[in-house]
This record gives C-alpha cells, structure tokens and sequence, in this order.
C-alpha cells in the first residue's frame, strides 16, 4: 500500500511541475536549460494566457507583464527654437508588443532596463522636437501634435512621419517584409502608446525674472492709479470745499438780510410808537443816557448845570401835558 501511494504522489508532483499557467495580462517565455526555446520558425516561444505544458526539470517559463505601463520622467531642461530653455515634466504609457524582441532586448525581460532605454530614446525625440518649435506653438499645442510626432517617432524610429509612411510606401510597391528600424522601439520589442506633458516651467531664474518685471509693471500700474485717486480726491474735496463755501456765504447774506429786514422792522416800530409821544420817547432817551453815563460810579462828568442833559432832573413836571 505504502509504495502505490508515494507512485501516485510523485506522479502528481510531476504533472504539477509540468503544468504553467499564464494569467491574464501576462505572457510566458519558455526557457530550456536557460536558453530560450525557439519554434519552426527560429522564433522564440511565447505562451499565451491559459494552461500550458512543459517538461519538468528541463524547462521553466519566465512571465512577462503584457499589461500598459507608466512611466513618470523627471523634469528635465529642454531648449526651444528661440534658443529659451523650459523645464518639461512628462509621463509615456507602453506595452510589450514583441515578447521575444523584448526578452532579448532587455536581458531576461527587465523592465526597468527597459525603461532605462526608452527614457533614454525619449529623451532625444523630445528634445528634437521641441527644438523645432518656439514657446507660443509648444504652450498653445492644442491638439497634442508635439506628443503625436514624439510617439510616432518612438515607434517608426523616424525623424518624421513622412519617413515612416515613405518606408511603409516602398513596403506595399515591393510586397516584402517592412524591416525595423533600429532606432525604433519596435526593435525592443515595446509600443508607445502615449505621450502626455504634465507641466510646463519656465527655469527658476527666468522665471523669477519674469515675476519681478511682472511685480514691477504692477507697482507702476499702482502707483499710477494711486496718483489718479489723489488727483480725482483733490478735485472731489475742492468741489466740496467750494460748495461749503457758497452755502455759507449764502447763509450769511440770507442772514444778513433777515436782519436787517428785522431791524428795519424794528426801527419803524419804534419810530411808530416814538412818534405818537414825543416828550416820552425825548425821556426815555435820557434815561438810558443816564444809565450809560452813570453806570460806573468811578466816572466823573463835568457839565454845564444848564444844559439841556439834566432838563428832566430840574423839571420833572415837563412831561405833563
């Protein structure tokens, strides 16, 4: 009993080991004795997602991820066709389009040696391209054409598209097989997807440049307003300065009027009450001079005992009628 049994659980330990399975999003390169294992047609051996067979102990699978990767860039200094430098932060999506070219390509599929070429690859397109523009068209590229020509250029290995569409031309008149560019990624084996730019800087001391005209054109601007306020404040407070003015000169002449209607008035009723009693009025002129005279008891008056001042204090009986 005991022998059957460890036969069934050495059996299964080999079936086990002779089974791979590829999950979705990966692919299987098949290794035997650590050289890669080529088919009919001298290509090497991909495995396609699903179960697999291998021989145990002789052949093993190295899986590749087939799924779309990022890669961030560092911002990097890149100089335009106006000869201005700009600071450039960007990010390429790409996948594995050839597992073989990319084993291969990359030693064993790493994928940071790969990313490490297609950096370096991207790079040199950018900066190419961005050489052939100014500021204006790079800020205001709409349309992504400057991403566009990059990751074409990454794929065809072309300085322009027309030169990829010149070889694809000559492939389709002579029907034979499009030969890769070498300095294209199809010869590692990857496809760009996409390029995208994430920012774009101006370097620090060209910017902090711009900042400090753009602060000085801003202080003059305020400096100037402030000039134009005062300006207008000065002619608001002269206008209300000018209107206080006649409103109290106004008030006063309206004043000086009423008061001289009101002594006017009040001399005529006077004179109309005067003039129906003139011997009272006559004393009663005397008393308040009287009362002026001798209001101050230091005064001395030296007057003549017959003038008239003192007619009513010799004949009282001069107001009887």
């Amino acid at each position: 009993m005991r022998k059957p049994f460890i036969f069934v659980l050495v059996v299964l330990g080999i079936i086990c080991m002779s089974i791979c399975i590829v999950q979705e999003g990966e692919r299987g390169i098949v290794m035997r004795f650590g050289k890669v294992l080529r088919n009919s047609e001298n290509q090497p051996l991909v495995y396609m997602p699903g179960v697999h067979l291998k021989i145990p102990g002789l052949e093993s699978v190295k899986l590749l991820d087939a799924r779309i990767q990022t890669m961030d860039n560092q911002a990097d200094r890149f100089v335009t066709k106006e000869q201005k430098d700009l600071i450039v932060d960007s990010y390429i999506k790409w996948r594995v389009s050839d597992f073989s070219r990319y084993y291969l390509a990359t030693g064993g599929g790493d994928i940071s040696q790969a990313e490490v070429l297609l950096k370096r690859k991207f790079s040199d397109r950018l900066r190419s391209e961005i050489g052939r523009l100014d500021v204006q068209d790079i800020v205001t590229d709409s349309h992504g054409r400057l991403t566009t020509d990059v990751r074409d250029a990454l794929n065809t290995g072309s300085s322009s598209q027309d030169n990829a569409l010149d070889l694809l031309h000559h492939h389709n008149e002579s029907s034979m097989t499009l030969p890769v560019n070498q300095n294209s990624m199809e010869a590692l084996g990857i496809k760009v997807i996409d390029v995208r730019i994430k920012q774009i800087n101006l370097p620090t001391e060209v910017s902090d440049a711009i900042y400090a005209r753009m602060r000085a054109e801003r202080e003059s601007v305020a400096r100037s307003q402030r000039a134009q306020g005062a300006e207008e404040a000065a002619i608001v407070r002269a206008q209300a300065d000018y209107a206080v003015e006649r409103t109290l000169a106004e008030a006063r002449r309206q004043a000086l009027i009423t008061k001289g209607e009101g002594d006017a008035e009040s001399a005529k009723l006077f004179s109309d009450a005067f003039s129906k009693d003139p011997d009272f009025y006559a004393f009663l002129r005397s008393l308040r001079a009287y009362e002026s005279s001798f209001s101050n008891h230091q005064d001395l008056v030296v007057l003549s005992p017959e003038t008239d001042f003192f007619r009513f204090m010799k004949r009282p009986d001069c107001l009887k009628r």
